[in-house]
């Protein structure tokens, strides 16, 4: 799928500074939350705050429509839950690099995906999972074959592919607004490889940087 991957130039109009960073996982040992995975959590709970990273991600909410304070951009709505919960290792290990880099970050079980995800504006008649609604004409989605993956940019993703302890197959999207720099988005995707390959040290891991609709 990496290669097959697209951003519609209908959402880099909103945000000429938008890059996703994607990381495809395969062969991964997933299980429980951990000693190991529950540091991860409790440094990434001790970096400082970056507001200005954060406020990025609001402004570009605002400019589809959306109320970030009803519905809060992932990283903002991470940052909020201190201590950061457990959820299962890859999971932790993912949610831990996106708190140290104020970065939003989806991780999804590659193998519940119909064709390749692309990041577009919703028409408002694409199929969703009912507890997430329906996309409103448009929004900023996620979404593959079937339908929306995940709603308003990184908001919330749907139950069908999310990252359980059985994912064995992963795909990670590490998004970047200004005052990100690539090179940060870049130096978190290093992160997120040697959390994942200290997992998983036969996991084989690739990755594609899309920038400026590339």
């Amino acid at each position: 799928m990496l290669d097959d991957i697209w951003v519609d130039d209908s959402v880099l109009a909103l945000r000429p500074d938008f890059a996703v960073l994607i990381v495809t996982a395969h062969g991964l040992r997933n299980g429980p939350t951990d000693d190991r995975s529950r540091a991860w959590l409790a440094a990434a709970s001790a970096v400082e705050a970056q507001p200005d990273k954060i406020d990025a991600w609001k402004d570009a909410y605002r400019a589809f429509g959306a109320k970030p304070q009803r519905t809060r951009p992932s990283v903002d709505a991470l940052t909020r839950r201190m201590p950061l919960p457990e959820i299962n290792r890859v999971v932790d290990a993912y949610n831990s690099i996106s708190v140290k880099h104020a970065l939003p970050i989806g991780g999804e079980d590659l193998d519940k995906y119909v064709g390749p995800a692309r990041l577009v504006r919703a028409s408002g008649d694409e199929a969703s999972e009912e507890a997430l609604g329906q996309p409103e004409p448009g929004e900023v989605i996620w979404r593959d074959d079937i339908g929306v993956t995940c709603r308003r940019w990184n908001w919330r993703q749907v139950v069908r592919t999310r990252l359980t302890e059985e994912t064995t197959n992963a795909i990670f999207l590490l998004e970047r607004l200004e005052p990100m720099s690539l090179e940060e988005l870049k130096q978190a995707g290093e992160e997120l490889s040697e959390l994942l390959t200290e997992l998983s040290p036969e996991v084989r891991i690739s990755s594609r940087l899309l920038s400026g609709g590339k």
